[in-house]
């Protein structure tokens, strides 16, 4: 499909034309792919081109609510559509790994939504999978990608608050889930490590990197999924994180990094925040927002995110650097160690 521009070989646009457009396939249909795509939709240099999930109508129903020209009954046929660049994996996360499995044999690129898989096991194959097709991969942490974020990230490491010491990381909702509902369902990574907890420990891990000890508890479901756990994370150098999640306690989302001489505190929403507050010795605190680090406030992190993919796409790279593999599968490791530590598995992943 042309958009009616021409693009070198190389990729990029000829002097004075706008960035080379970037044509998306969304797999799955639920709302965080509406989400997204109602995202897609505010950029001008992307277009959804197609969508695929196992339910043919469900597809034609997703593509006639956003103008999307093609639909399909499988995730195979629009993996198979050489008029995709990227695909966007949003189905749950117990089939990252087909799902993306899939779309990466069959030469596309991906964007897969956190948790990336069900265990490192399944990530490392992905990974190893990408970089064996010479494939750009990403896992959808648009934490990573929100401004703000690195704006803070900027900060740390260039000393405003001195050496970290201390991370604390809360994520959680309370809710009367059903036995049926997949938060409850082993089988599909239910309990709310997943589905929470990959939030606090890949900011703690942003931080700090990748733990030296790891230690949790919870208490589990009667279907043995954790739904209230608490996290302790412990580095070498004396570094520590408190983290929990939860699906029975409205926690809400606020985190603070405490370093030798200061600390930086977002009130809530860490995984996607508006503002954060710099406390540093004899000074009176700073807030910094959004607004200050980007021209666009009300642009969302998940747009964000699809421009950086659409960025790396452009320039050739294989993997993000704001959103690195080996940071994903760092932090499937932590999230498999927290799991072993509290007894929780997933049938047919573990």
């Amino acid at each position: 499909m042309s958009d009616g521009t021409h693009t070198a070989a190389d990729g990029t646009r000829q002097a004075g034309e706008g960035p080379r457009r970037i044509r998306w396939g969304i797999l799955a249909t639920g709302g965080i792919a509406a989400t997204f795509t109602e995202a897609l939709r505010t950029l001008p240099d992307a277009e959804v081109v197609a969508v695929g999930s196992r339910s043919l109508d469900s597809a034609k129903e997703f593509a006639g609510r956003y103008g999307i020209e093609r639909a399909y009954g499988s995730w195979a046929e629009l993996a198979a559509d050489d008029e995709v660049d990227v695909v966007y994996v949003a189905t749950p996360h117990s089939a990252h790994r087909e799902a993306t499995g899939i779309c990466l044999e069959a030469g596309r690129a991906v964007l897969c939504e956190k948790a990336f898989t069900l265990n490192s096991r399944e990530a490392q194959e992905l990974v190893d999978l990408a970089r064996d097709r010479g494939l750009f991969l990403m896992e959808g942490m648009w934490t990573y990608c929100n401004p703000l974020i690195r704006h803070l990230i900027t900060l740390v490491a260039e000393g405003a608050i001195g050496e970290p010491r201390q991370v604390s990381a809360h994520f959680g909702f309370s809710g009367d889930f059903p036995v049926t509902h997949r938060l409850r369902d082993p089988a599909q990574g239910g309990g709310a490590l997943l589905d929470l907890g990959v939030y606090p420990v890949s900011f703690a891990q942003l931080i700090l990197g990748e733990p030296d000890t790891v230690k949790a508890w919870a208490h589990l479901t009667p279907e043995r999924v954790d739904d209230n756990t608490g996290i302790v994370l412990g580095w070498n150098d004396g570094a520590v994180a408190t983290l929990s999640c939860s699906i029975t306690a409205d926690t809400g989302a606020p985190a603070t990094i405490t370093g030798t001489t200061g600390r930086i505190e977002i009130p809530e929403g860490f995984f996607n925040p508006e503002r954060f507050t710099l406390h540093r010795r004899d000074e009176e605190p700073l807030t910094v927002l959004l607004s200050d680090v980007s021209e666009d406030r009300h642009r969302g992190t998940m747009r964000h995110e699809a421009e950086e993919v659409m960025r790396c796409l452009r320039e050739g790279l294989t993997e993000s650097p704001l959103v690195p593999l080996a940071g994903t599968l760092s932090i499937m490791r932590t999230l498999d160690a927290i799991r072993a530590d509290l007894g929780v598995s997933y049938p047919g992943a573990d």
